[in-house]
């Protein structure tokens, strides 16, 4: 399941995102977030995968992302319980907050493809926007339903289903073995 290449890429980024900055718990244990000094070269990781490297962030920009991440979350929260009302308004926040603007982008020997940046914005900026502005293409389509959350006890970050036929309840294989080794160990005791 695509949406577009850089829909794609920015939606990577924002469960990213969520999951590296937000705290919560992950498969079974509780999560903390990294602390200044380690936040910038994790964020770093991530906008690197899903741009094919070269971006340098200070801490600074790591903490705005931090914020935006929090966010996101609420975005991924809200669609999980079905409320898709709540997911948009908190989308449409984030867009007039970034002042994201769709344009036209040719960069790095790859077509013209949309870039949703706002007018003279941060690095961290940009990539709330385009974080914000990816969500809000996934929820202006029939495929909201495909961001989640995990249903594995004790982890909560998010997951965007890719899958053909739309399925996916969990954030990882590590969290889909726990429960099935859980359901395994159950039925024959």
């Amino acid at each position: 399941m695509n949406f577009n290449s850089h829909t794609d890429a920015v939606v990577v980024i924002a469960v990213g995102l969520v999951n590296a900055l937000t705290a919560g718990e992950a498969r079974g244990r509780p999560y903390e977030p990294p602390a200044d000094g380690a936040r910038a070269e994790v964020v770093a990781e991530i906008l690197d995968a899903g741009r094919g490297g070269g971006v340098a962030i200070g801490e600074a920009e790591a903490g705005e992302l931090a914020e935006t991440a929090r966010a996101l979350r609420g975005v991924f929260e809200a669609v999980s319980r079905g409320d898709v009302d709540t997911a948009a308004r908190t989308v449409n926040r984030l867009l007039a907050e970034t002042d994201a603007r769709p344009h036209l982008d040719r960069h790095d020997g790859e077509p013209w493809h949309l870039h949703f940046h706002g007018a003279g914005g941060t690095l961290a900026g940009n990539y709330a926007a385009g974080c914000a502005t990816g969500l809000a293409v996934v929820l202006g389509s029939d495929l909201h339903d495909r961001l989640g959350v995990c249903t594995a006890p004790h982890c909560d970050r998010v997951y965007v289903d890719t899958s053909r036929n739309g399925t996916r309840r969990f954030c990882s294989t590590a969290c889909q073995n726990r429960v099935k080794t859980a359901a395994f160990r159950a039925r024959g005791a």
